[in-house]
């Protein structure tokens, strides 16, 4: 079992009734242990990611505002999150667990996160509960590194990877790949460099036949093998 990146920093206060569900970081390390898929000692810390990591994906002036709470009413309603010293230290944390794990995987063949995945965010923006963009941070830290040359991401989530695909539209050393609801959020898609858009009620067998090497333009297609 690889070494699995958590801290209590991924959990935060929200408002009562808030439909981000923050409980399941926790809630899924008490699974992994009381099911003993995981002993205590596999779990570890990642600390905060660095301001040098965040700035090679972020925007300056987004990431300044984030950090010392200047985000607008109309940012924070775009976020989805109320911003708080809190929210900060838990996107560092699990943008850290994130560049942890990726450096976990080149060391031992596997890393994982018990977060992450925060796909939506933009390089000069927050969207969809995502404030900032721990794929890209990581990828970028390998790349920067001299850790990895090229960089395939695979997104699975029911959404499109939109902030992804924005911030690598222009790096021809990460490709992006998106396997998503066509009919879901975000309304506005971006353009991978491979977007699969599933019809909504795909059942498994459908889901694991697709196949994804077929184009239509500059999006794939659903279709079965």
């Amino acid at each position: 079992m690889p070494r699995l990146a958590t801290s209590e920093r991924y959990s935060i206060s929200l408002p009562n009734g808030h439909r981000f569900p923050i409980a399941k970081y926790e809630l899924i390390r008490e699974q992994l242990l009381w099911q003993g898929i995981a002993p205590a000692e596999d779990f570890y810390d990642p600390g905060l990611c660095s301001e040098e990591d965040i700035l090679r994906v972020h925007s300056p002036e987004y990431w300044h505002r984030v950090r010392d709470l200047h985000l607008s009413p109309a940012e924070v309603r775009r976020l989805g999150l109320p911003q708080s010293p809190e929210l900060v230290r838990r996107s560092l944390s699990s943008v850290a667990g994130t560049v942890q794990s990726a450096r976990g995987a080149l060391r031992d063949g596997i890393g994982m996160s018990l977060a992450g995945g925060t796909h939506h965010a933009f390089r000069d923006r927050g969207e969809g509960f995502c404030v900032l963009n721990d794929i890209a941070v990581a990828a970028m830290h390998l790349l920067h590194h001299e850790l990895a040359k090229q960089i395939l991401v695979v997104d699975l989530d029911v959404h499109q990877g939109d902030g992804t695909a924005s911030i690598f539209r222009e790096e021809p050393r990460v490709f992006t790949f998106s396997m998503h609801a066509g009919a879901n959020y975000p309304l506005r898609k971006e353009q991978s460099n491979r977007d699969v858009a599933l019809d909504l009620g795909t059942e498994d067998a459908t889901y694991l036949l697709t196949d994804v090497t077929q184009s239509q333009g500059q999006f794939i297609r659903l279709g079965t093998l």
